[in-house]
């Protein structure tokens, strides 16, 4: 088996990589998507939420209110914390149990956006970040997901910097130019990625 680290900076195209990826045959974890399902209605982190946070963070069909959980959250460090504390664990333990699931040939595939910020590259085989200049993730940001240019900076300006990402990469893919471009070389990225695991890890 063989673990990749999968980043990039918001706009990069890092989701679009790990769609294809996964439609190659990779066991993609993806992290923000295990974060959303651990506090459904029903699960054991929407109880833990609820105990800490007060039944004012659900909606009137008993889901979570996303919109103001965040308000909650999004400037107190010490509420954060409290938030990761119930949720982190419980996505770490449901992504060892998806990775678990895999073959001893399959190539699994940590969708992490965080990976930089959070000192995580160590945990991986491969550390694969997706690239693009400040100026293309700025377009797509306003031209495709309706961001003021203020909004998009802003939420950059939250992240790793590209250096930083770069600083950590193993693998570089660069989508600085259209989406066709992109498909053959994250294809020619799982053709190496699967002759890797094949011969046993990271080597080679």
């Amino acid at each position: 088996m063989l673990k990749i680290g999968l980043t990039g900076g918001i706009g990069a195209g890092k989701s679009e990589v790990s769609r294809l990826l996964a439609s190659y045959g990779a066991v993609v974890v993806d992290a923000d998507r295990i974060a959303r399902e651990v506090v459904e209605p029903g699960t054991e982190g929407l109880a833990a939420v609820v105990a800490e946070f007060g039944e004012e963070i659900l909606t009137p069909e008993g889901a979570l209110d996303r919109p103001r959980l965040g308000a909650v959250v999004f400037n107190d460090p010490e509420r954060l914390r409290a938030l990761n504390a119930i949720v982190h664990p419980l996505v770490g333990r449901r992504s060892a149990e998806l990775e678990a699931a895999a073959g001893p040939g399959d190539v699994v595939v940590h969708d992490v956006p965080l990976l930089t910020e959070n000192g995580l590259a160590p945990l991986y085989d491969l550390v694969v970040v997706v690239d693009a200049s400040t100026e293309t993730r700025l377009d797509r940001l306003v031209r495709l997901r309706g961001m003021t240019e203020e909004e998009a900076r802003a939420r950059m300006a939250n992240q790793a910097t590209r250096e930083q990402r770069l600083a950590v990469a193993d693998v570089v893919i660069d989508n600085d130019g259209p989406l066709e471009a992109l498909e053959p070389r994250v294809r020619a990225v799982w053709d190496d990625l699967r002759r890797r695991a094949r011969a046993g890890g990271a080597a080679g």
